[in-house]
């Protein structure tokens, strides 16, 4: 098993390494390219994001390859009761289709509701190659069987909601990878310990090894991002493997973790989309990104880019653990273990906290106008040596207008 798992790794990470390189090249001919023309955007330069063909091409390589080899020498069974034959090719397509939507998306910009429609699309098809819940059972929970009906529905809620998730999280450079790499590992070890089919361990394996093959590229400061290709493939992924895991028991928790890492950015977003809707204003403009995400409010905290994605990475080992925990040792030790990690953040946090002197630059995410303290503003009645939390709610930047949300921390001063 060991070697199995050590080949679908390597694998994964050689073709998507090698991969990676050519897909930045093919990004800049299709416009497949992330501009920084809005406030929500960290970084000042354009970069591909089309990394995610990549990621799908090792994936697909590795697992094919493992699941033919494995399959000849017998080790498993495709043709089975499980029928993992059927199930894995609706998965592949259901891959190929969502891939499809995304690559469009990532070169002319498709409408959100569009997407989701690929994305429902994609749902249907591993529905109908037979991957369902069919059941639950957490610490909490036990549905050992339920309606088929319900079980659909609950399936593809499950694929859209993790989907959807990972996308929310892709915006710092290396954080969606890294945290899914992260998941990947969680259910691989929780997959090992609950004795699930190889076929399952094959999947997430290749996953992860594909992932940090790719973050190199990666991490910030980001050669390439994933592009909503990536991150939607990223998502739709791990929700599946979830399923066909068989341990639904523990995998749940973990897999869940995207969800509860992303939890004050969704509420965020959640809170923006009645506020314009209270406001009146169209659905096209509810559907909207804004810069409420966590990510931006730690930039805003001072954080620099690499210490906001190590800290989440951070939370997300935190709850992987935690899930192994439970999988391994019981819920008790596992609520005992998130105390101490919990008792631990409260005490430390002053010492993991960006200390701030009052004299830092703040620069602007939109026109990178920069406020020195030092400086002021004089044509605003700001003097020197008021400092930016000083600076009265009415100010707004000299250049283009935006108000003080829209600063964070400069650089240099991290």
């Amino acid at each position: 098993m060991w070697g199995d798992i050590a080949i679908a790794f390597i694998l994964a990470f050689v073709v998507a390494f090698v991969a990676t390189p050519y897909t930045m090249k093919i990004a800049k001919k299709i416009g497949a390219e992330d501009i920084p023309k809005d406030k929500r955007r960290t970084h000042k330069r354009t970069i591909p994001k089309f990394g995610g063909p990549a990621v799908i091409l090792g994936f697909l390589v590795s697992t094919i390859y493992l699941l033919i080899v494995m399959s000849l020498e017998k080790t498993i069974n495709l043709f089975g009761v499980e029928q993992y034959a059927k199930k894995l090719i609706g998965f592949f397509i259901a891959i190929i289709i969502l891939a499809i939507f995304c690559v469009i998306d990532d070169t002319k910009t498709i409408k959100p509701l569009t997407k989701l429609t690929g994305q429902l699309l994609a749902a249907i098809i591993v529905v109908l190659s037979g991957i369902t819940i069919d059941g639950i059972t957490l610490p909490f929970l036990n549905f050992p069987e339920m309606h088929e009906v319900i079980s659909v529905i609950l399936t593809i809620v499950w694929i859209v909601i993790v989907t959807n998730a990972i996308n929310l999280i892709d915006g710092l450079d290396g954080l969606s990878s890294g945290i899914s790499v992260i998941s990947a590992v969680s259910l691989l070890i929780i997959f090992v310990l609950n004795g699930s089919s190889m076929v399952s361990i094959v999947l997430i394996t290749a996953l992860a090894g594909a992932l940090v093959g790719f973050l190199p590229y990666n991490f910030s400061p980001a050669k390439t991002f994933l592009g909503d290709t990536g991150s939607n493939f990223l998502g739709f992924s791990l929700s599946i493997i979830s399923i066909l895991g068989s341990a639904k028991t523990y995998t749940a928790a973990v897999i869940v973790l995207p969800l509860i890492v992303l939890g004050l950015p969704i509420f965020d977003t959640f809170m923006a989309i009645v506020r314009r809707i209270i406001k009146g204003k169209s659905i096209k403009a509810v559907f909207k990104a804004d810069k409420g995400h966590l990510h931006h409010r730690l930039l805003a905290k001072g954080y620099s880019q690499k210490q906001a994605v190590i800290l989440l990475y951070g939370v997300s080992a935190i709850l992987g653990m935690f899930a192994i925990i439970i999988c391994d040792s019981g819920i008790w030790k596992a609520l005992s273990f998130l105390l101490i990690v919990i008792v631990a953040i409260v005490a430390g946090y002053r010492n993991f906290s960006p200390e701030r002197t009052g004299k830092e630059s703040y620069e602007c995410l939109q026109c990178k106008y920069i406020y020195n303290p030092k400086v002021g503003n004089e044509k605003a009645g700001i003097k020197p040596g008021t400092e930016f939390k000083n600076l009265p709610d009415s100010w707004v930047c000299p250049v283009c207008g935006e108000s003080k949300d829209m600063f964070q921390v400069h650089q240099d001063d991290r």
